[in-house]
Parts: structure tokens; sequence; C-alpha cells
């Protein structure tokens, strides 16, 4: 290796971002035509959401809404960051989860929720309430499952395990929260004044801001599970996710329809327990991911690729931090971006190594993977002297990984 840097990976993914190169035309179209029919959908429904909530709270009970419902974002959106922090989500498809579930899934919930009231109403039952506690879950889980689901299938390469399976279910169940307690909590203000509005926010916003996340991640939990046994005989595993969303959907709208005494009982013997659950899930995805980053990125650091003392900073977001800070301090601004960059790189080298180990046998895990050994080595040029020529990374599931002087 030359002391200026390895020099660029030639093949399907060459470049610092391990982007394709050899982007056809007819692929950038495609692309392109399906990017604007998401920002289409998503205005649709974004207009369709801002007439509605106006029109059925007002201006001043929806500004009120939307200032009380951001609370649940300040609240699950950090802790759904900290769980990504070692392999973050890229933004775009992070973004792409919060609107899907703020616009589409919320849109959609509201017209299916009008149908089932005008059926049930037809049949002499009382409409809201069957509504609620039938209608709601089902619809409410199937749009935002939807979601996540599409990420899962055209986004693949981005949705590694349990990990990315909760925290994009994660996202688009805090979207749809987000919007829906705009409504109820302009509605409560409306009905009730600023009681209503404060004793809503108290059981929506501060008891149970997880609620659904809890839910929809069932479903996330599920896609993790098969994340790399993508074959038509694990569908039932989703399919039961997707009935356990419906389930503890369908027992909290019950609960919060019934007497005080009923929704406090199931809040403290159902949500309470499900929530710890729930952060012992989080926190234990987290260790499995981190240990796996351990693995990989030792096995590369045996091989010449990294030091030890890089891997241990590389598994650890407090070691990270100090990283960055350093890089800064000895090289600027520069220095310490290409720092973020080798951590960002390092994890998603891990993640290709992982799926070749798994026995994945998409071909570009391989062109990725020698793609990102030669930039990590770019990135560690820019603060910190190059390593000596490291060995080739043998594996029994893929050639061995050449190493260009």
């Amino acid at each position: 290796m030359s002391q200026s840097g390895p020099s660029r990976a030639h093949g399907p993914y060459a470049g610092f971002q391990g982007e394709p190169a050899n982007v056809t035309p007819r692929r950038t179209l495609r692309r392109s035509v399906l990017t604007g029919i998401v920002i289409t959908l998503f205005a649709l429904c974004g207009l369709f959401l801002s007439v509605l909530v106006t029109d059925s709270t007002g201006v001043t009970a929806a500004m009120l809404g939307l200032l009380t419902a951001s609370t649940v974002l300040g609240i699950v959106v950090p802790v759904l960051l900290w769980v990504d922090r070692l392999e973050a989500e890229p933004a775009r498809i992070m973004w792409f989860a919060f609107l899907w579930g703020a616009l589409v899934s919320t849109a959609g919930t509201l017209i299916l929720n009008e149908f089932g009231m005008a059926f049930f109403a037809g049949l002499h039952l009382d409409p809201v309430f069957t509504s609620a506690v039938l209608v709601a879950p089902i619809a409410e889980e199937a749009l935002k499952c939807l979601g996540v689901l599409m990420i899962f299938l055209f986004a693949r390469r981005e949705f590694n395990g349990i990990v990315d399976g909760l925290v994009y279910a994660g996202m688009v169940a805090v979207g749809f929260a987000f919007i829906e307690n705009i409504i109820y909590l302009g509605g409560a203000f409306n009905e009730m004044g600023t009681p209503g509005l404060v004793g809503l926010f108290v059981l929506r916003c501060l008891m149970s801001p997880f609620a659904h996340p809890m839910f929809t991640a069932c479903f996330g939990l599920a896609l993790g599970l098969i994340a790399y046994r993508r074959h038509w005989r694990f569908a039932f595993v989703p399919v039961l996710g997707y009935l356990a969303a419906v389930f503890l959907h369908f027992l909290w709208n019950f609960a919060a329809l019934s007497s005080t005494d009923g929704f406090l009982l199931v809040y403290v013997v159902v949500q309470v327990p499900l929530f710890i659950g729930f952060i012992v899930l989080l926190v234990f995805s987290r260790r499995q991911e981190r240990a796996m980053l351990r693995e990989h990125l030792t096995g590369y650091g045996l091989n010449g690729w990294f030091t030890p003392a890089e891997v241990a900073m590389l598994v650890s977001p407090r070691e990270r931090r100090r990283a960055r800070a350093w890089a800064q301090g000895v090289g600027g601004s520069r220095a310490e971006a290409a720092m973020e960059a080798f951590q960002d790189e390092s994890s998603e080298l891990a993640i290709a190594r992982h799926h070749l180990e798994r026995g994945d046998n998409d071909p570009v895990w391989r062109h990725r993977e020698r793609a990102l050994l030669h930039t990590v080595q770019a990135r560690r040029a820019v603060f910190a002297p190059p390593l000596q020529t490291p060995q080739p990374l043998v594996s029994q599931h893929i050639h061995p990984v050449p190493h260009k002087r």
C-alpha cells in the first residue's frame, strides 16, 4: 500500500460510499420514478390530513395538539437513535419510515375506520366501540406494518437483523402516533378545554408514549428474525408478528374504552410488563449487534486491517465519541469527518461480512466488502498513518479478499 492510501476498488461497488459505479440510465429512471411516486403519495396524504385536522378541530386546537404531541417524538425517537448508534440506518430510510407512519398509515386508517363505523352502524352495534376495538387494531397495524415490509423488501441491504426491524418499526409507529395524538388532543381541547387536553396528554404522551412502537415492534422483530432467511417457508414468522401486534393493540384499545379501573388494571398488569420487556429487548438486541461487530472486526484485525485499539473503539459508542473529538483536535473538521466515516463504514463492513458468513449468495456483499476494505483505509489516512499491508481475508464461504498494493 502506498503512503497516499489504497486505490479505490473497481467493479460494481466503487467509491467511498460503496455506490454502484455502473448505474444505468434505466436504473436511474426507475429510481427517479419511484421517488416521485413516494413524494406524491406523501404530499397527497399530508394535504388530506391537514384539511381534515384543521376542519375537525380548528387551527388553534390543531396547533395545541401539534405542540403537545411533539413530546412523544422527544421521548421515543432518542431511544430509537440510541439503539441504532453502532450501525446507524440511512437517514432517507428513517425519514421514509416516519413519514409513512405519519401520513400514509394515518390517512389510510382514518378512511378504513369510517367504513368500519358505517358497517357496524348498519348492524345496529355501537360504531365507535366496535370500530376502535375491532377495525382499528387490524387496519392500523396493517398499514404500519406495510411500511416496515416495504423497507424489508425494497431496501433489503439496509435491513440486517432484529435491531433494524425494531428501529424501522418504531419510526413508523411513532410517526403514526404523532399525527393520531394531534387529532385526539385537539379534539379533547375542543370538547373539554384545557383540562381535557392535559388529561389526555398525560394518558397518551406521558403514560404510554411507547404503546404504538411496542405494537408494531412485534412485526419488526419478526422481520428481523428472518433477515438472513428470506424464503417463503419463513413467511409465517412475520404473519405471527402481525397477529401479535394486532392482539396487543386490541387489548389496549379495549381497556381504554372500558372502565377506569379496567384500564388501570390492564395498564399495570399488561402494559408495564410489556414496556419493561420492550426495553430489555432493545438492550439485548443492541448487545447482540455489538457482539457481532466485535467478532467480525476482530477477524479483520487479525488479518491486519484494524488495530486492537481500533476494534475496541468501534464497538463502543463512548469511545467513538472520544475518537471523533480526538480527530477534530489533531486534524480539524476534515479529520473528524473522516473519523466518523471510518466508524460508519467499518460497521457496514462488519454487516457485509456477517451476510457472507451466513451464506448470503447476493454478490453485492462481496463487492461491498472489497470496496469498504479500501475506503476505510483511505479514511484512516486522513487522521492517522496507514497501517502495514494487511493480509487477504480468507473465509470458507467466500474467495479471499485481495489487497491492492
